[in-house]
């Protein structure tokens, strides 16, 4: 008996549903694909910004650093340091600066205690210099910039005093970070001659 009914339709009805299943499997792998590719180029995006911000809020030292002593003790009480913006830099806001010291006789201090600006003639307190716990640092002087804020900017210098905790002695290899809020932190290295004067240049 010859069958009525024909398998045509049932074919093609078939193919029809397995090529909108390949329809909506690449759809969907191309919205993920797409979603990552958006990901990694808004990733790539931060990071060079971010690597901008840092490369241009950047620090450098202007000339020596000198040691300076008190009375007859046999350590440095503190160090001035003069620091500037590299070229095209952009503005640095010291007062969110973070300060630390290590040396290899055992000083160590993650967070010296900021102690404002001193300008116009004015001095750091005494209390800059003590033990390695109660280190502090100030802004002593701004050169071209005669502002009461603690904003390093364009062609402007700051002159940064630095207390030296009893472990500062001669013979002693120390080192002083400048960590801005954003930038790269400015390293100095410096050891203390054999002798100590009043003022000395230390190298």
């Amino acid at each position: 008996m010859k069958n009525l009914y024909s398998e045509d339709a049932f074919t093609g009805l078939e193919a029809a549903i397995v090529l909108i299943a390949f329809v909506v499997v690449a759809a969907v792998f191309s919205y993920v694909v797409l979603g990552a590719g958006f990901f990694t180029s808004q990733t790539a995006q931060a990071t060079v910004h971010t690597g901008v911000s840092q490369a241009s809020s950047s620090m450098e030292l202007v000339g020596n650093v000198y040691g300076i002593q008190s009375g007859t003790n046999n350590y440095l009480k503190y160090v001035n340091v003069t620091i500037a913006l590299t070229a095209g830099g952009t503005p640095i806001d010291l007062s969110s600066m973070v300060v630390s010291y290590n040396d290899n006789a055992g000083g160590h201090n993650p967070n010296l205690t900021y102690e404002g600006v001193y300008q116009n003639g004015a001095t750091c307190p005494n209390s800059l210099a003590g033990t390695a716990g109660s280190q502090s640092w100030c802004i002593a002087q701004k050169i071209n910039n005669q502002t009461g804020e603690a904003m390093l900017d364009d062609n402007s210098q700051m002159i940064i005093m630095v207390g030296m905790p009893a472990t500062a002695t001669p013979n002693t290899q120390m080192t002083i970070n400048f960590q801005p809020a954003v930038g790269a932190v400015l390293p100095i290295t410096r050891t203390i001659p054999g002798g100590l004067t009043a003022v000395q240049p230390l190298y």
